[in-house]
């Protein structure tokens, strides 16, 4: 069966969306998500946004915003997984997780603390003031944003390369201390689209709110076109050749048009082409792709209950894989339950077809449940909670005899039942029915008869 890409991303959740971002992340992640042999994982990041924020109205705000961005932009929320971080609590613990295998050294590195740093040092103040442990160790929460999910690919602007990069060496290093010699983590790869991986603000410099010099996105048409006549441009008359390769409002240009309209602006710029005219091309360019999209934003941003009602389903789809990976990884770092003496009951399948798969039994507070795993150690089953041990043995002794069980299917996942209850659901959702088929098999596997 062909291996699908996983694809992950997020937006920070602490200002209204502009240009630079839809084009730098948005668009691209919305296109990649379009791909029939990708999983997209798609996040409002409002846990990073703690960092840098500490206005609860405006973090609100802005998660209503991006939310109604990536909705109004395109995302189809039935092809992907759309969701809110702080909905997903096995992040923060996966985080913890990682911390504690993550290098102060490698976490010195980081570019955002090391400005941080410079910038004291500048002003004559202690290196470390104003300086968070949120902004120290927010390569550790975004690593867990990635490897909880095992992406492959992580679409982001050029500044964020580091960021993956350091998810790759924080989830190696736990592979390496707790693996034994299986890798639970997938290395990530930056996915950038070259050609608008930064985009230039009013003044050149990258668009930012920080720098205050972004085009909004979906605020206004009016709002739009008097911010594209502030981009400072240099003082060559109309009839005078411009230099396109050092335009800023060139390069806007190209980010949007197609290659026959990069072509002709670029021909028109060297005969002179006035930048007012220049100016409103880029208005009328901008405001014929995103005139549909901004009315869905407005209609979105007036029915939030909408947008909560999306994000909670996407929540539901993403703790359904988190959960029970979080679970392993619990496991492996030593987190066990007590119930037994080796911490854990693994009972192996007798037949030489079910070689390494394995039945793990569990306590969950007060009730009691067991997991199917498959042979390279993934959950393909997490039982329903029975009241005590004995009877969650039984179930586990009645699904390994010879006795009948039923599996029940759909869309996204199945059921096992047994005398006409339900015992056990699958952890993951399958996109796919020669997917979630597959898994089926391996779950009979598993469940072989056992042989005297």
């Amino acid at each position: 069966m062909t291996t699908r890409t996983r694809i992950l991303t997020g937006i920070t959740t602490t200002g209204t969306p502009h240009l630079g971002n839809y084009a730098g992340a948005i668009r691209p992640a919305i296109l990649a998500s379009q791909d029939a042999n990708a999983d997209s994982f798609y996040f409002l990041a409002d846990y990073h946004s703690l960092i840098k924020c500490d206005d609860p109205q405006r973090i609100q705000r802005s998660r209503m915003e991006i939310a109604a961005t990536w909705l109004a932009g395109g995302l189809d929320v039935n092809r992907v997984t759309f969701y809110r971080q702080s909905d997903i609590p096995e992040i923060p613990e996966l985080t913890w997780l990682l911390t504690c295998v993550a290098a102060k050294g490698l976490l010195n590195r980081a570019h955002a603390y090391k400005a941080s740093v410079d910038k004291n040092l500048e002003t004559g103040e202690d290196p470390d003031a104003g300086i968070s442990m949120g902004l120290y160790s927010y390569p550790v929460l975004m690593a867990a944003d990635i490897l909880m999910f095992n992406a492959h690919k992580v679409p982001v602007g050029r500044d964020q390369i580091q960021h993956v990069e350091m998810a790759r060496d924080i989830g190696q290093r736990f592979n390496h201390l707790f693996g034994k010699g299986r890798e639970f983590f997938t290395m990530p790869e930056a996915l950038i689209e070259e050609s608008v991986a930064t985009l230039p603000g009013l003044d050149g410099r990258k668009m930012s709110k920080s720098y205050d010099n972004t085009i909004p996105l979906f605020t206004s048409a009016k709002d739009m076109k008097d911010a594209i006549s502030r981009i400072v441009t240099d003082s060559r008359a109309p009839g005078e050749a411009k230099d396109p390769d050092n335009s800023h409002l060139f390069t806007l240009y190209q980010a949007f048009a197609g290659k026959n309209q990069i072509e002709q602006m670029r021909r028109d710029l060297l005969d002179g082409l006035g930048w007012g005219e220049a100016k409103n091309r880029l208005f009328k360019l901008l405001d014929d792709q995103l005139g549909e999209a901004r009315e869905r934003y407005h209609h979105l941003m007036s029915r939030p209950s909408d947008m909560e009602d999306l994000l909670l389903i996407g929540a539901k789809k993403a703790r359904a894989v988190a959960g029970p990976f979080l679970q392993e990884l619990r496991e492996a770092v030593g987190l066990r339950s007590f119930q037994n003496h080796d911490n854990i009951i693994i009972r192996n399948a007798k037949s030489k077809t079910t070689k390494g798969s394995r039945i793990v039994s569990f306590r969950e507070g007060d009730s009691f449940r067991f997991r199917v795993l498959a042979a390279d150690g993934s959950q393909l089953l997490l039982s329903s909670k029975f009241a005590d041990g004995k009877k969650a043995g039984a179930v586990i002794k009645q699904l390994q005899s010879s006795q009948t069980f039923d599996i029940h299917s759909d869309n996204l996942g199945f059921s096992v039942w047994l005398e006409g209850e339900c015992v056990a659901e699958s952890s993951a959702i399958y996109l796919g029915a020669e997917e979630r088929d597959a898994a089926i098999k391996a779950v009979r596997v598993a469940l072989t008869p056992i042989e005297d």
